[in-house]
């Protein structure tokens, strides 16, 4: 079995080309699977069953276990997802007749509407760096860029600056899959990303010729590509700076970009290509946030509310 995983692994690297984050995931998700079935002995070593012998009712208690472990329902799901698609892959290699991991229900899931800011906290977030300073200048640049084109975090560290055209104000995102998509911006990330780009050589002189990264949009003080740990510690660091603000992450601006457009009386479809995602429904989540905010204006306003 850790053969056919190995096999599995590959293909969503080369055929299917996920992405480096989904790909852990899918390889912790199911070395989790295969310490349940096949416990490893004192030596290290373990003996897993056929994997024509593993049927639901193992995979069902897999799950029970992952419960009375007390793991987020989220996790569980994902996990099971993973199986699905791994049992599929077999299927499709003709290793398996059946993929047992179908028959099992996935946990009911809480629908939790994402976090955003609205429209005042998030320009004070945006403008709390310090612009007297490369480093605030960098970190303004990636937060306008964020706010003004919903891109996802992997998406912002992938940018290179060949990405990125000032004149008419767009950006090529690479997002999920490789799937490529282009973005507009307005002028307040534009200006922000001219600022940056005026002080980016301070950052890029700080490592030897051999390790700089030339083609990399926003560089870090070693003067690489900056990291998605990098991004979040530097998001965190801007919330202690502002007074009422909490449980923000930088995904919460990718969130704001689509209630606000929502909010302004954008397409759904248009926000929908605008974010890259694939399925409609996965954008609908925002006509929800809206629908809270309908309700609120509804309340305050409606004479019999």
């Amino acid at each position: 079995m850790e053969k056919l995983i190995e096999q599995f692994l590959e293909h969503l690297r080369y055929e299917r080309n996920v992405s480096a984050h989904t790909l852990r995931n899918y390889s912790s998700d199911l070395e989790q699977f295969l310490d349940f079935i096949a416990p490893a002995d004192a030596s290290g070593k373990r003996t897993p069953p056929p994997v024509t012998q593993i049927d639901h009712l193992t995979i069902r208690e897999w799950l029970a276990q992952l419960h009375s472990a007390q793991k987020k329902k989220a996790s569980i799901a994902r996990k099971l997802a993973a199986l699905r698609t791994f049992f599929q892959f077999l299927v499709r290699e003709e290793v398996v007749e059946l993929n047992p991991a179908k028959l099992v229900a996935t946990p009911r899931l809480e629908k939790k509407l994402p976090a955003h800011l609205s429209i005042e906290e998030a320009i004070r977030f945006i403008e709390s760096p310090d612009l007297d300073t490369e480093l605030g200048k960098r970190d303004r640049a990636m937060l306008e860029l964020m706010y003004a084109t919903g891109v996802r975090v992997a998406e912002l560290t992938t940018l290179n600056v060949a990405d990125v055209d000032l004149h008419n104000r767009l950006i090529r995102v690479t997002g999920k899959r490789r799937k490529q998509r282009i973005v507009p911006f307005g002028d307040p990330a534009g200006d922000a990303i001219r600022a940056y780009l005026g002080v980016r050589d301070e950052f890029l002189f700080n490592a030897p010729i051999s390790k700089r990264d030339e083609e990399a949009l926003f560089l870090n003080y070693q003067g690489t590509r900056i990291t998605t740990r990098s991004v979040g510690r530097m998001v965190e660091k801007y919330i202690r700076l502002c007074a009422g603000m909490h449980n923000i992450s930088p995904h919460a601006l990718r969130h704001s970009f689509a209630t606000h457009l929502l909010d302004s009386g954008a397409d759904l479809r248009d926000i929908q290509e605008l974010l890259g995602h694939a399925r409609l429904s996965t954008t609908q989540i925002y006509t929800h946030v809206s629908m809270e905010k309908l309700v609120e204006v509804y309340d305050k306003a409606h004479p019999k509310a």
